[in-house]
């Protein structure tokens, strides 16, 4: 990341009271912090009490980051170690029945903090490359992404495409992803090779 670091900078606007950034920060990140959760098994109940006490935390907290930048895995952190204590909680006062058909609540493996970081980065840099291309090429490459993919001669006739230009436009849009400034962001700001499937998951529509 650069000093100049988009996260950075919703940081220090949610801090000094920006609701839009708030706003975005919540958007932002709250698929992560559901993914953390849902990886430690919580009941329903339990679930919404991390999720909540997570954001009253960063509430408190997010004028006193040392380290702006690091907001995923602050998060990352902060919303584990809640769900861990919440565990700890249930098993000493869940008193199991060895006869009960109820399986006793363990704690979850221990999440990878670092995939998890980096895949949620990944998908944040295709969303915001995304938005910086072009309608047409953000036209072919969501009908292109779909699950099951359209023959050609369906994108063809949809999108009012010759046949024979939708492959190489494609390539084309994808080329422009990747130069996207939001992509060479993430790019950048990763050790050698450690995030180069970044347009995999685009090209393959995942």
């Amino acid at each position: 990341m650069t000093s100049a670091s988009p996260i950075a900078a919703l940081v220090s606007a949610a801090a000094e009271g920006d609701q839009q950034a708030w706003n975005e920060i919540v958007d932002r990140y709250t698929p992560l912090v559901v993914s953390v959760i849902y990886k430690h098994r919580l009941r329903p109940a339990d679930a919404a009490d991390v999720n909540q006490t997570l954001w009253l935390r960063l509430v408190e907290q997010i004028g006193r980051l040392r380290e702006p930048e690091a907001l995923p895995g602050w998060i990352m952190t902060t919303t584990r170690n809640e769900c861990l204590r919440v565990l700890r909680v249930q098993q000493r006062t869940h008193l199991y029945d060895p006869l009960s058909a109820e399986e006793p609540v363990d704690a979850a493996d221990p999440v990878d903090l670092e995939e998890e970081l980096v895949a949620l980065e990944r998908r944040q840099a295709l969303r915001d490359g995304f938005r910086e291309l072009t309608q047409q090429c953000q036209r072919l490459l969501t009908k292109l992404m779909s699950d099951p993919p359209p023959s050609y001669q369906t994108v063809s006739e949809e999108l009012a495409m010759p046949i024979g230009s939708i492959g190489p436009t494609r390539i084309r849009c994808l080329d422009k992803l990747r130069k996207t400034a939001a992509i060479g962001r993430f790019i950048g700001g990763s050790p050698a090779g450690g995030r180069g499937g970044v347009l995999g998951a685009a090209s393959m529509g995942k």
